[in-house]
């Protein structure tokens, strides 16, 4: 009964997530220390721990922060490892501390990006709780099965994270985070997103929003088209 009744809750958020909302800036939060800016970034850059004000700078350092957290997340987590809400928690966290007072903490603002609103941020514990059972255990450790079954995985982890966003900054990236980490289990090399750009990262976009739908088929193509781009950097 508590699995029927945790699909119900996943498929009422969904359902609302299909409601229409008028279109803003790239992101529109209502309070609280994650929605402000910092001082003199003309409110394009969050209030850090650093004192950075230009996006440029930030983007920079989040960057490095980013292939540091790799080289370690390699080391901590081995093929045998199955993930946990808790480990996504701590990848933003070692990644994001030493820049975000929220690192690590999910967001307690609401998203909307291009019209397209994520999930509410009263039921992240829970959609993450569900997320965990339902998909993380399922699909990891990701090491098992043909190059199908593993771009199935990946696909559907990555989707249904993304739509969650549960943190105020960075989801996509520690969702390619996970990715890799999953196709590194796979027997596959970490994958490289550097091909998701420009009409790509439109095609990705929409492959999150079929997710709403469960058709994970466009995620897939993106993957594929990862893999294959990736494959080729190596040889």
């Amino acid at each position: 009964m508590l699995v029927e009744i945790d699909f119900l809750v996943f498929r009422q958020w969904r359902w609302s997530l299909r409601r229409p909302i008028k279109k803003g800036r790239r992101y529109e939060t209502n309070g609280l220390v994650e929605g402000q800016y910092e001082p003199g970034s003309h409110r394009r850059v969050l209030c850090n721990l650093l004192g950075i004000t230009r996006k440029r700078e930030m983007d920079r350092t989040e960057l490095e922060e980013q292939l540091r957290t790799m080289a370690e997340l390699v080391d901590r987590y081995d093929r045998n490892h199955q993930f946990t809400a808790d480990d996504i928690r701590g990848i933003h966290r070692v990644w994001l501390g030493a820049v975000f007072a929220w690192a690590g903490e999910y967001r307690k603002v609401n998203l909307v990006k291009e019209g397209f609103p994520f999930a509410a941020a009263n039921q992240i514990p829970r959609l993450m709780a569900i997320f965990e059972k339902d998909i993380l255990k399922k699909y990891t450790p990701c090491r098992s099965g043909g190059i199908e079954q593993i771009v199935h995985a990946l696909a559907v982890v990555h989707t249904e994270l993304v739509l969650i966003h549960p943190f105020r900054e960075g989801n996509g990236r520690v969702a390619r985070m996970l990715a890799a980490l999953m196709s590194l289990q796979a027997g596959l090399p970490a994958l490289d997103f550097g091909g998701v750009r420009g009409w790509k990262r439109r095609e990705y976009f929409a492959a999150v929003q079929a997710g709403m739908k469960d058709d994970y088929r466009p995620m897939e193509r993106i993957f594929i088209s990862v893999i294959r781009r990736t494959s080729r950097k190596r040889t």
